[in-house]
């Protein structure tokens, strides 16, 4: 099969790889349809993430058709049509029983932390992922979900991971009637935050970013005020200066490790790999909140140290509460939204490329080219 390979940092190529084969009687393997560039993909991409092996295959956002089933898997049929939340979990361990299927006891080696992902390194397991012709899918009899026959392959792609860790992050928040949630981050994850946000009552949503293209579409997709970092000389203070000069009621993190802002931050994790990522995002959080408010996370951040200022968050009050968003949660909530009309998913993808030309795809999203919010990846035809 064709397959995206990791190369090292910046470099990725397509390449044939053998063909996934059923590893246990729970195993599906399925034909990849549709996948899509995650902006924590970048991470990896950019070479963040520890333990990111020359060959991996990523992309955890993948939809497709069940072309093989291990013995024990009985809720599936060949040729269904699948979504596959990017979470690999067991559905039977401590933390499954209690919806936390991102943090899956079972499935996952590597780490204390984090359960298994697909396509993201060998940090969440080693799983290869859907940016590819075939993937296999481990628990099959817990994670896929049939698509519903009203549902286009688009808006359940944007529900593996996209949209559904976004409406989390709002979830996170607890967001009470009326009151003010900023978003910091206006990439899909961003966007999907601060629409859901409204679902959740929300008097007020402000998106901060420092690209024009994505707060135009905060505005557009969103319906959501806007501050471009780079017009203001301190984007806390704007902050304030938002809401009474008191903060925020909720602040959402959709940014994570790559966050611009302060030099030495970006310096000492981007480049010199010192910190899990850059804490700027986060540390406008904490700084951007009122007394007594909530700062909800959901940007990918590693597991290395991160300076982040924990004593503000202490002497302030803040409630800090975040996650892997455990998808299939997200679910039925979100089918009811989509069938109602009430939100559109796939109205954010901007892009959509060949697996052939993947690496273009990468370029662009990473150099944020030709106003690129979110790719779609369509796999050749095998």
């Amino acid at each position: 099969m064709k397959a995206m390979t990791y190369r090292g940092p910046y470099k990725i190529r397509v390449e044939n790889k053998p063909d996934p084969r059923i590893e246990h009687p729970h195993d599906a393997i399925v034909r990849v349809t549709l996948a899509a560039i995650c902006g924590s993909d970048l991470h990896l991409y950019h070479g963040m993430m520890p333990d990111t092996r020359i060959g991996h295959t990523f992309g955890h956002e993948f939809v497709g058709v069940v072309e093989r089933l291990g013995g024990a898997v009985t809720n599936l049929k060949v040729g269904d049509r699948v979504m596959v939340p990017f979470n690999i979990f067991c559905g039977r361990c401590f933390f499954c029983a209690r919806g936390l299927f991102s943090n899956c006891h079972n499935v996952n080696a590597n780490a204390t932390a984090v359960g298994g992902i697909y396509g993201y390194s060998h940090t969440a397991g080693g799983y290869d992922g859907g940016q590819a012709e075939l993937v296999r899918v481990p628990f099959a009899d817990v994670g896929p979900t049939v698509i519903p026959d009203w549902m286009s392959d688009e808006d359940a792609l944007l529900l593996t991971d996209a949209y559904s860790t976004g409406y989390f992050g709002a979830q996170l928040g607890e967001i009470a009637e009326g009151e003010t949630v900023v978003v910091l981050g206006a990439g899909p994850v961003g966007l999907a935050a601060a629409q859901s946000a409204w679902l959740m009552g929300a008097g007020r949503v402000i998106s901060i970013d420092h690209l024009d293209y994505r707060l135009a579409k905060a505005r557009e997709f969103a319906h959501a005020e806007t501050v471009n970092i780079s017009e203001h000389r301190d984007v806390v203070v704007q902050m304030k200066r938002m809401t009474d000069h008191l903060g925020a009621d909720v602040v959402i993190d959709a940014v994570g490790a790559e966050a611009d802002g302060n030099v030495t931050q970006h310096v000492t994790s981007a480049k010199l790999k010192l910190q899990g990522g850059s804490p700027v995002a986060l540390n406008w959080a904490i700084d951007g909140a009122r007394k007594g408010g909530r700062v909800s996370v959901i940007g990918a951040y590693g597991p290395l140290f991160s300076a982040v200022k924990f004593g503000d968050a202490l002497n302030k009050g803040l409630t800090l509460r975040m996650n892997q968003a455990p998808v299939k949660r997200q679910w039925p909530r979100l089918f009811e939204h989509i069938r109602a009309g009430y939100i559109s998913p796939r109205d954010l993808i901007t892009h959509r490329v060949p697996l052939d030309h993947i690496a273009e795809g990468y370029h662009m999203f990473s150099s944020k080219l030709d106003d690129c919010i979110k790719t779609v990846v369509v796999p050749s035809e095998g």
